[in-house]
């Protein structure tokens, strides 16, 4: 059976710039969070943040070096493995946030923890699902030849 849908395929070139700009988006992040204005100008934000600052520098620094990566080497095997790795590092980021709810909303009408609770859990299962997402596409790019997600 042949398959009739027509496989969407992005340019080397769109991608490229896609990689250059989640670099420049993470050094901003980075640079925002810990130099200015940091992380202690945002309100809402309570001491235990530092708890989690390291892994979510981690996530930042590892997600510029990644993106790094693909402006060289734009293998599928390589994009695979580059999202596995931030994703998981992604993930230790949402347990963090989770045991640490470094958030106070006492200030507000809304109870935005509970909300909050919410997404972090949507965002571990949707990390969760992605991980697989991801080791398949490894697989499947190393022992498939001329396999392109």
């Amino acid at each position: 059976m042949t398959d009739t849908v027509p496989r969407r395929t992005t340019s080397p070139a769109a991608r490229k710039a896609g990689f250059a700009i989640a670099i420049a988006v993470n050094a901003v992040i980075l640079y925002l969070v810990n130099a200015w204005p940091g992380w202690q100008s945002v309100p809402f934000l309570t001491p235990e943040t530092s708890q989690v600052l390291g892994i979510f520098n981690l996530s930042l620094i590892v997600g510029i070096i990644v993106n790094a990566v693909y402006l060289v080497l734009d293998l599928p095997p390589i994009r695979a493995l580059g999202d596995l790795i931030t994703l998981g590092i992604g993930l230790a980021v949402l347990v963090g946030l989770w045991e640490v709810v470094p958030f106070d909303f006492q200030d507000y009408s809304f109870d935005w923890t509970v909300l909050i609770r919410a997404v972090l859990i949507a965002a571990m299962v949707g990390t969760g699902i992605g991980l697989i997402v991801q080791l398949v596409l490894l697989i499947r790019s190393i022992f498939t030849p001329g396999f392109a997600p």
